[in-house]
């Protein structure tokens, strides 16, 4: 029987390995961690994470094929293949601070494989990492082998949150890259045939080690960029009087552009984006071409300045001040069926109101109050340490901050309300009853265009929506605070 290891019960590991224990009843699968309550969680009713689909495959895997455990060493050292799907985040401090990816974690983890291997393996990076990495790892392993030998591959992950388990299930391709010796190519052999259980052929890509990893950051570099380009549309749009919506479906239109990730929002957020553009213009600086870096920090600088645009929207269309006043933000995940909260644009929008002196009031169907007060006092690039290095839970959460249980609860007395992640529910909830319930003039700031703009305006709201046609209100007021 084949064993697979991963080191690392992320949003990455977990669902990987569970699918792959289920479409594989023929390998043994065990995640491992040091996180204690990670695994716990893992081998309870309540997942550390929540992913559609995923309850049920862990369910019918686990203790027959698919184990979580705390004991790396030993699950490591049974295996014949190790996947590292641990934390890569960016530096926060010395060389490329803010930029370059940080392989702490990763080291360790390489190490780890060297002490307790007794065998030859196949060791699989897993999560992101930048360019060289595996001839990085390769090096900690050749100089600690003790005459065992391994071979490195590169397996990006493509994983949308929110879809991950249906990615896996039907993934537009598997990227595996692996050395050009007649041992790194045995050895992609080996794990293309692990994925083949139900992936078809012709979707396993197959490249040497630096094109698999180089894919993964290009892949999210270029979706980023389209999300930058629309969101720098829609501020042209809000001042010309165009309709981003209009504008994205003519231009989506066009076969060669194609209509995915065209939506005008308040900012991109997840784990992966920036992080990884970031590291993207670290390798490029490194490499001696500081225009293509620049090129790529431009994607960055539009994100965040379409956070600020935001916020100062709210401001100034409030009389210039929302000191005092109840905001309401509906959503606080960084999109729709997905608990995570990395990166996501409400830290930063809420930053800016609470700078502000605004008073939040929080709801989202899947986002904790405990995890809401750590991002909002945690500082940047904080929470892409393993948990256990993370802050503890807030002594002192933010004052001006309370966490609802509903949209109704969240704006009652309400001036106005941020709609900053696109829950199906923000849709469908009773915009009378919420507007009767709120402080007059009551606006609405949707982040996410997700509500009809026209029948809010019926209602009573002042609506402002990303990249539409401003409203005679807002149009008064100054767009920069």
């Amino acid at each position: 029987m084949v064993k697979i290891c991963c080191i690392g019960a992320g949003y990455v590991g977990g669902p990987t390995m569970a699918v792959i224990a289920l479409k594989c009843s023929d390998i043994e699968v065990v995640v491992v961690d040091i996180s204690e309550p990670r695994i716990a969680a893992w081998n309870s009713d309540q997942l550390p994470i929540y992913e559609p689909g995923l309850d049920d495959v862990v369910k019918q895997c686990r203790g027959k094929n698919l184990f979580f455990s705390t004991d790396v060493e030993k699950h490591v050292a049974e295996a014949d293949i190790v996947f590292v799907s641990v934390n890569t985040p960016t530096k926060t401090q010395g060389l490329g601070a803010g930029k370059a990816a940080d392989l702490t974690y990763w080291e360790s983890a390489a190490r780890t494989i060297a002490d307790v291997s007794k065998s030859d393996k196949i060791v699989v990076e897993k999560s992101t990492v930048p360019v060289k990495t595996a001839e990085a790892i390769e090096k900690i392993l050749t100089h600690n082998s003790k005459g065992i030998k391994f071979q490195i591959l590169s397996n990006p992950e493509f994983l949308a949150e929110g879809t991950a388990i249906e990615d896996l299930f039907q993934p537009d391709r598997v990227l595996i890259g692996g050395r050009e010796t007649p041992e790194g190519q045995k050895a992609i052999q080996s794990l293309k045939s692990v994925y083949a259980h139900w992936v078809p052929e012709d979707r396993i890509l197959t490249t040497n080690l630096w094109s698999a990893e180089l894919s993964k950051l290009a892949a999210n570099a270029f979706l980023a960029q389209r999300i930058s380009s629309v969101n720098a549309m829609s501020a042209l749009c809000e001042a010309t009087g165009a309709d981003v919506a209009e504008v994205s479906y003519a231009i989506g239109k066009d076969s060669r552009i194609g209509p995915k990730f065209l939506n005008a929002s308040v900012g991109f957020g997840g784990s992966c984006f920036q992080k990884d553009i970031l590291n993207l213009v670290y390798i490029c600086e490194c490499n001696g071409l500081p225009e293509v870096a620049e090129y790529w920090k431009q994607v960055i600088k539009i994100n965040d300045h379409q956070k600020s645009r935001f916020v100062n929207r709210v401001v100034s269309s409030m009389f210039n001040t929302v000191s005092q006043k109840k905001i309401a933000i509906l959503g606080f995940a960084f999109k729709k069926d997905t608990g995570d909260t990395r990166e996501t644009p409400a830290i930063d929008v809420c930053k800016g109101l609470l700078g502000d002196k605004a008073v939040l009031s929080i709801y989202d169907p899947q986002v904790t109050e405990d995890q809401i007060q750590r991002d909002l006092i945690m500082k940047k690039f904080d929470w892409d340490h393993p948990l256990h290095l993370q802050p503890k839970s807030p002594k002192s959460s933010v004052k001006q901050v309370s966490i609802a249980w509903d949209a109704y609860e969240a704006t009652k007395g309400a001036h106005g309300i941020c709609i900053l992640t696109e829950w199906e529910e923000f849709k469908t909830i009773d915009y009378k009853k919420i507007y009767d319930s709120m402080q007059k003039p009551a606006f609405v700031f949707d982040g996410r265009n997700v509500v009809n703009a026209e029948a809010l305006r019926e209602i009573g709201f002042i609506v402002y929506s990303i990249g539409k046609p401003l409203d005679a209100w807002l149009k008064d007021m100054p767009a920069i605070a």
